[in-house]
């Protein structure tokens, strides 16, 4: 059983079905986020898939924040009028104002649906609030629910696809994937009653290995938890983590409602993407704006000499990134912004007579 003795089930869910929340329906699938940050996955027929998916952003083996214990609303859960991005979106910022309990992080979540896909994209934005530099270990607490149903699931790592299935037998598939960054800790067990103590979350998130698969053997069901490699964050930065999230009849069905939403994300929010520098000569950098790190993608129709250099709205050189040799292909390379003021910034690449600029804004 869940959180609860099954003879209270029928009471608590109207109590808990009346929490604040805003939700939107795609005509594939409907998603739906509480007051608290809570994301839940229904199909068509009303179904429930994915019982909660919250975010956990860990710094020491007593202090992660996760939505049972920490999690507060701090701005609310609305349903967006005009979305800019998508056909439908869902905003709410969270803090740890429940507890009290370090990290003070706030959490501002973005959810992204479009007409008719099964498929949806969340954003976390992730801000230290505390007066020092973090290390934030960032990731997700999930539960599933394949069919309004707990228990006997298999969860795998797929690792041709970068991306977590859920599945029980013939039923729907769901499946999540990282896709601004990749896992580094992947680790599923049996739920219990309590479980969400800070030094286990700590523990699951630096499992340090992508279990291939967790089976599981009652009617409790799995609990999943990721990470991807900490994040240095100081006073005031913030940092974003993008998941895909999709439902499908089969695996087959998943996985494609997975892809379209990785074609998604990269028309939408990285800018250029990386398919379209193929054959050209052309740069782009994601993402943009930025506060801490930019990752800057280039393609070389050939091989020869290049420099990649970064000036400021004045023209003066910040930053060589570039200066050798390089082969044909994609290439890319981690530009680093501590230190620097927010601003306008400008990155040219010069290549066997060709050059490319490009603006980027650093956003604190």
């Amino acid at each position: 059983m869940k959180k609860t003795l099954l003879v209270f089930v029928v009471v608590l869910l109207s109590v808990i079905e009346s929490f604040p929340q805003a939700s939107f329906i795609t005509g594939a699938l409907e998603v739906s986020v509480n007051e608290f940050g809570r994301i839940r996955l229904f199909d068509m027929d009303e179904n429930r898939h994915l019982q909660r998916a919250s975010i956990l952003v860990g710094t020491s083996p007593t202090t992660v924040f996760d939505y049972q214990n920490d999690a507060e609303q701090l701005e609310p859960t609305v349903l967006v009028s005009n979305p800019a991005s998508s056909d439908f979106e869902i905003y709410g910022a969270y803090d740890n104002s429940y507890s009290s309990a370090p990290p003070d992080v706030i959490i501002r979540l973005n959810a992204f649906g479009w007409n008719n896909g099964n498929y949806a994209i969340v954003k976390f934005t992730v801000i230290n609030d505390e007066a020092n530099p973090i290390n934030a270990t960032i990731g997700l607490d999930i539960i599933p629910e394949l069919n309004m149903e707990y228990g006997y699931d298999t969860v795998t790592y797929n690792s041709a696809q970068q991306l977590i299935p859920f599945h029980r037998g013939s039923q729907m598939n769901m499946g999540i994937k990282l896709l601004t960054a990749s896992f580094s800790s992947l680790y599923s067990f049996e739920w219990y009653d309590g479980y969400e103590v800070d030094a286990d979350y700590w523990t699951w998130m630096n499992h340090g290995s992508l279990q291939s698969q967790y089976v599981s053997n009652t009617v409790d069901g799995p609990v999943t938890i990721t990470a991807e490699a900490p994040i240095t964050l100081a006073h005031g930065q913030y940092y974003q983590v993008y998941y895909a999230l999709a439902l499908g009849a089969n695996e087959a069905a998943m996985l494609a409602n997975i892809a379209a939403a990785e074609v998604k994300f990269n028309e939408t929010f990285v800018g250029v993407e990386e398919n379209e520098l193929t054959g050209q000569f052309e740069a782009a950098n994601f993402p943009n704006p930025f506060n801490t790190s930019t990752t800057i993608s280039y393609q070389l129709q050939d091989a020869g000499f290049v420099t990649l250099k970064v000036f400021d709205a004045c023209g003066r050189e910040i930053k060589t990134l570039v200066n050798e040799n390089q082969p044909v292909g994609l290439h890319k390379v981690n530009f680093n912004a501590n230190g620097l003021p927010e601003g306008v910034y400008y990155y040219t690449l010069t290549s066997d007579n060709q050059v490319v600029t490009h603006k980027m804004v650093i956003a604190r």
